[in-house]
């Protein structure tokens, strides 16, 4: 079966080949999310029922009291969040779309921003007229890259991941493994990390695919060039590392973005 693809340039006119997700592969992940949340809305409930039994009234309790109130909240605040959330601190993935291997991104094939993400799960509440997703559905299946009202809007697009080169061990992530270091070394906060993007990841893995082969003198000058300009970025001083807890940084830096931006196209 031939697989449509979609062609996308990044602001740093970089090409990038992506396979929009299709209605059902997009279908599959929206039910086991939505069964998640079924999940913690019955787990609510109980909850909730268990705190009226132990009022003094309980066959006829007060609509307005505090437990009921912060109960509706809860459940607005987790059924709109959780997508919201998901999507824009785990890379444009919730639960149900890591698990089909599908996830949300900008048509410029960046990360997807806080606003987009805001924007394209407000009107969900459009897309699931007049039940059960419908107008969403009927989108999703005749256009042309799968969208819904929401990505129109948004300018988001859901796109299916791209597998990871799989390659021997290049030199440099020989180097990484020699010095001992893992991705976990290198603590980043979420909205530090939203800061760096495909421009930032061609800088890291250009000086790491070049580091072995400079002499002395250029590896440091190029170090702390790469440090003045990704590091301040994730809220990390440069001044007081040594150069080799700033190779170190790179490095593991490397291993993070790697993750995010490096793909078999």
């Amino acid at each position: 079966m031939n697989q449509e693809y979609i062609d996308i340039k990044t602001p740093e006119f970089v090409a990038l080949q992506f396979r929009p997700a299709g209605l059902g592969s997009r279908a599959a992940a929206l039910i086991i999310d939505q069964l998640i949340l079924w999940i913690i809305n019955i787990l609510l409930f109980v909850l909730l029922f268990f705190v009226i039994l132990g009022q003094e009234s309980i066959f006829i309790p007060d609509i307005t009291s505090i437990p009921i109130t912060i109960t509706l909240i809860l459940l607005f605040i987790i059924n709109w969040g959780y997508f919201f959330a998901f999507e824009y601190f785990a890379g444009g993935r919730t639960i149900g779309k890591k698990a089909m291997g599908i996830r949300v991104i900008q048509e410029n094939g960046q990360s997807i921003t806080l606003l987009s993400s805001f924007i394209r799960n407000f009107l969900r509440i459009i897309d699931s007229l007049p039940t059960g997703y419908l107008l969403g559905i009927i989108m999703v299946f005749f256009h042309s890259k799968h969208k819904r009202i929401g990505d129109l809007v948004a300018g988001t697009i859901v796109v299916h991941e791209r597998k990871k080169k799989s390659h021997k061990k290049t030199p440099i992530e020989k180097e990484i493994e020699r010095r001992g270091l893992l991705k976990s070394d290198l603590v980043i906060d979420q909205w530090e990390l939203k800061k760096l993007g495909v421009k930032e990841w061609n800088l890291v893995k250009t000086y790491s695919d070049r580091f072995l082969h400079l002499p002395p003198s250029q590896k440091e000058l190029r170090t702390r060039q790469m440090a003045n300009i990704l590091l301040p970025k994730i809220g990390l001083e440069v001044e007081k590392k040594s150069l080799t807890e700033i190779e170190n940084t790179l490095f593991v830096l490397y291993l993070v973005l790697r993750d995010e931006w490096e793909y078999e196209v």
